[in-house]
């Protein structure tokens, strides 16, 4: 059938509706004339956000919930307010037409919003389901031809998640907000996925480290060798008369060598002993043992392994990741991003195999085509992997792609055409060297190496690795051609200490790799969650690693007490079954909610669970219960930790912090604050005396003379300042409340140096300097942006905070007399170099700006994070930042040619208008920001 033509609306309009503009720029440039395409700008409708966007019919738990959960759990469902105006014009455009085409992502979600279009339209015209996996001309032509109907079953799978991750939002949140922190948020996945960076850094807190020693051997053939035949090679000692020598795998997380472990534990005294008597031991090779090597390619990309792959290869976050590749799919470069399944088309698989012919010959092409089978559980096979769009894909030179587009373009491309390679073959050869030493002991050393014959796949790509240190695929390491009985030649023998290492923290990378690997939440979510715990304060990054905040110890500890199985990983993980098989008819959603929320005893659900096909009830309690008794809840308990000698780290309402308790009965315990990004295994006993040595909390300064008041100085959130004490009785809020004055200390100041007489100048301010000819007053303050001068409205820098005290009005006049600069005031030397940018190729500063220090290439800036530092930031760090940013901007517009005016009149209509209509869209854009702050400000419990 043509795509315009339609047996129910032959020659009339057709209406397509898809998510983003983007998309429906691009789908509008491969449909005829008949059809018009617009987007919904993501969801229209969803639960209400909060008691004020419920229907005024519904009261109760209704209200506060957005689900009826004594009536089958029916959701309630309200228009977004910010989509309001884009549902009228769709319903405009709707009424024009003879056809709908609901062409949304072929997903859960995308099935949702496609249902939630139909049932807000509700349009009277015949509605086709229109389904694609990349944007194409054939792709969108052969959808429109071959619509089908809405899955009812996906619908419902989706609302079932939506509801449950409500539920479980809105019911744990309050009690965070009650007994840990307001503004804290709980989710299905999110939690569980903060308890496993909680556990790691557990982990290293509790580590101890273990030194071991070994020897390391330089061993010569006697030959001279060249680059196929080494003279010389490196072995390392493995055993000692018969006894294998300890490795770091041989020691117990504390440091002690596991129970059964029969090992010889060399010291630094017995390693340097032994290299002695090994000085002149005549050497000899005991075995050669030689493995064929063979590596197949790694299958295609699904969103997991592209997220991780795109975290070590070019060092993007799950987030930046996600939405490069929403850009390459919306405009045609890629099939789309979200999917489980490793699958490729046949004509992806032709695809890829006429480039594997064209670009490195026949030689590298397997007789049949490979097949990659999901290992994903319940992966959705309809849906491809992620590849090149088209029937034939375009090199990474021939998209016109820049930037991080083009690396992740590359990267697909790459990662696609090596799966349809043949495998890389060689050899692996361990060689094992033995001697006897000077006091009898034997000494046996061992050397491994790999040599690649025929690269195959490699040629094309080979895959990162999550650990810095480890070796790549295509590493080779080549030994020297020798047999057994050779004589070797001992060049030198050193002694190595080692020592073992904490379990490394969590990458972006490999967090969404263990998520996976214990099947919990769904991969095309993982972004999110990730954006979550890291925007709530949850975690947050020290160069690439994932650092889980005191404040993540206190939610975790309080969840895992008290709704253990609500963060238990194999519960997750079955309830996350549970609903893949409500998604394909297996299990029925209402008596599964039941049972989660009010559990098994509950009306109606008594036997209802195993005959709907959800299970015997042995993983699933009642949610309302739980968060009904919260006395047993001690909130100090819960933000609690013991860090030693006494002291512990508490998270309190303005953040951590170390208290010791009081030296005498009935006194009070001495409290330091602790620094928001400090990583918690660094919290030492040590640490935390040196932070309760410092100067901290409130110093008596002494007396006002002119009100008799107690000035003291003090340490803050936002740092050092003085203030006064008032009075007992002086009214604190109302009419006649009366406020302290406070004054911010200078940067040259500090709370152990500071005075009385400091603290009066700074409570005088700001300072009368003078008043001009005309009568109008100088003064000169202390501003968020640095010391100034103020005339009426005007307002000049000064150049030190000790002006304010000692600017005279004649040089006040002198600085209101030259013209106020407009532009920028000269450009600040950078803070740190750290390299050219992979993207831009331009060298990538630190500078510090008018909002702290940031990062910047010359084209894009990036802030610092709460948890960088100028100090320490590495260039990955950096070039990660500004890969983020670049993905938030929007792209760049080509410049539009200008078309000389006919008519001058006409010009100034066309001027006039265009001026009306961008004031117009002004205010919209203003309401439309308002309406979405005051959103944001109510509680965001309902993510996953």
């Amino acid at each position: 059938m043509s795509p315009t033509t339609s047996e129910t609306a032959q020659g009339g309009r057709r209406l397509v509706i898809v998510e983003s503009p983007a998309k429906a720029k691009t789908i509008k440039g491969y449909l005829g004339p008949g059809y018009v395409v617009e987007a919904s700008v993501g969801h229209i409708r969803d639960l209400p956000n909060g008691a004020a966007e419920v229907p005024d019919q519904y009261t109760g738990e209704v209200r506060r919930l957005g689900v009826d959960v004594e009536h089958d759990f029916q959701p309630v469902y309200v228009v977004n307010a910010d989509k309001k105006s884009q549902v009228r014009k769709l319903k405009e455009l709707l009424a024009d037409s003879d056809e709908l085409f609901l062409a949304t992502d072929e997903d859960r979600e995308g099935e949702a919003i496609a249902w939630h279009l139909q049932e807000v339209l509700k349009p009277k015209v015949p509605v086709r389901r229109m389904v694609f996996h990349e944007i194409t001309k054939d792709a969108i032509r052969a959808a429109v031809a071959n619509p089908r109907e809405l899955n009812q079953r996906l619908v419902e799978a989706q609302e079932t998640r939506r509801i449950l991750d409500r539920l479980y939002g809105y019911e744990v949140s309050p009690v965070l907000w009650k007994k840990v922190m307001r503004g804290l948020s709980a989710g299905r996945v999110q939690s569980v996925a903060t308890r496993l960076v909680v556990e790691r850094e557990r982990e290293r807190i509790a580590f101890r480290s273990a030194e071991y020693w070994d020897l390391t051997g330089t061993f010569a053939t006697g030959r001279a060798g060249d680059v196929s035949d080494p003279g010389t090679f490196g072995a390392r000692l493995t055993a000692v008369d018969g006894r294998r020598v300890a490795q770091g795998r041989d020691f117990t997380s504390l440091g002690q060598l596991k129970e059964g472990a029969n090992v010889l534990h060399l010291d630094e005294e017995g390693a340097r002993t032994l290299a002695a008597a090994l000085a002149d031991t005549a050497f000899a090779v005991r075995s050669v043992e030689s493995k064929p090597y063979r590596r197949s390619p790694y299958a295609p990309f699904r969103t997991t392994t592209l997220q991780q792959e795109a975290s070590r290869k070019l060092g993007f976050g799950a987030k930046a990741t996600m939405q490069v590749a929403q850009k390459l799919y919306e405009n045609g470069f890629i099939t789309y991003m979200r999917t489980d399944s490793t699958t490729l088309s046949d004509t992806a698989v032709a695809a890829a195999r006429a480039q594997v012919t064209q670009l490195y010959g026949a030689d590298y092409l397997p007789d049949k085509p490979r097949v990659y089978t999901g290992k994903v559980k319940n992966a959705q096979e309809a849906h491809e992997a992620i590849r090149p769009s088209g029937d034939r894909f375009r090199t990474p030179a021939e998209t016109g792609l820049k930037g991080d587009q083009f690396r992740l373009y590359e990267l697909i491309w790459k990662r696609t055409v090596a799966s349809q390679m043949k495998d890389a073959v060689g050899k692996s050869v361990t060689v094992k060297i033995g001697g006897q030493s000077s006091d009898g002991r034997d000494a046996e050393f061992s050397a491994s190496g790999k040599t690649i014959t025929f690269h195959g796949f490699m040629k094309a790509y080979v895959e990162g690795a999550d650990d810095p240190n480890a070796e790549l695929d295509d590493r080779e390491r080549r030994l020297p051609q020798v047999a057994e009985g050779n004589r070797l030649a001992a060049e030198e023998i050193t002694a190595d200490g080692h020592a073992t290492k904490a379990p490394a923290r969590y990458t972006e990378a490999s967090l969404v790799k263990e998520l996976e690997e214990r099947e919990i939440g769904r991969p095309s979510t993982y972004a999110t969650i990730l954006g979550t715990i890291l925007d709530r304060g949850y975690v947050f990054k020290k160069g690439t690693a994932l650092v889980p905040s005191f404040l993540s110890f206190a939610v975790v500890n309080l969840l895992e007490k008290h709704f253990g199985r609500l963060v238990d990983y194999d519960f997750t993980a079955k309830m996350e079954d549970d609903l893949d098989r409500i998604a394909r008819g297996e299990a029925q959603a209402v008596p599964w909610l039941k049972r989660f929320y009010f559990g098994e005893s509950a009306k109606g659900s008594e036997g209802a669970a195993a005959a709907a096909g959800n299970g015997d009830g042995d993983h699933l309690g009642g949610l309302k219960e739980l968060v009904t008794d919260l006395g047993a809840i001690d909130a100090r308990e819960i933000s609690s930790f013991p860090v030693g000698d006494g002291i512990m780290l508490r998270v309190g309402r303005y953040g951590p912090y170390v208290e010791r308790p009081a030296d005498a009965e009935g006194g009070t315990g001495h409290r330091a604050d602790v620094p928001d990004d400090l990583p918690p295994d660094e919290l030492t006993v040590e640490y935390a005396k040196e932070l309760l040595a410092k100067p901290s909390g409130e110093f008596e300064l002494g007396v006002d003379p002119e009100t008799g008041r107690t000035i003291v100085a003090k340490d803050g959130r936002y740092g050092p300042y003085v203030t006064e004490v008032l009075p007992e009785g002086t009214p604190k809020s109302g009419k006649n409340a009366v406020k302290p004055r406070t004054a911010s200390l200078f940067k040259s100041m500090s709370l152990d140096t500071v005075t009385l007489e400091d603290a009066l100048k700074l409570l005088s301010l700001p300072r009368v300097v003078g008043t001009d000819p005309e009568g109008v007053e100088i003064t000169a303050q202390n501003g968020r942006y640095g010391p100034y001068l103020k005339k009426g409205t005007d307002s000049r820098s000064l150049d030190s905070e000790d002006q304010i005290f000692t600017i005279t009005l004649e040089e006040a006049l002198a600085i209101y007399a030259q013209p106020k600069q407009r532009g920028r005031a000269a450009a600040k030397p950078p803070l740190k170099e750290l390299g050219t940018d992979p993207v831009s190729e331009k060298p990538v500063v630190v500078k510090d700006g008018r909002f702290g220090p940031y990062v910047t290439d010359g084209e894009t800036n990036a802030t610092l994070r709460r948890d960088d530092d100028v100090e320490t930031i590495t260039p990955e760090r950096a070039y990660e930042l500004l890969a983020e940013k670049r993905a938030k901007s929007p792209a760049k517009k080509a410049a539009a040619k200008k078309t000389a005016a006919k008519k001058t009149t006409t010009a100034k209509k066309t001027t006039a208008k265009t001026a009306a209509k961008k004031t117009a869209t002004a205010k919209k854009t203003a309401a439309k920001k308002t309406t979405a702050a005051k959103t944001a400000k109510k509680p965001a419990a309902n993510a996953e």
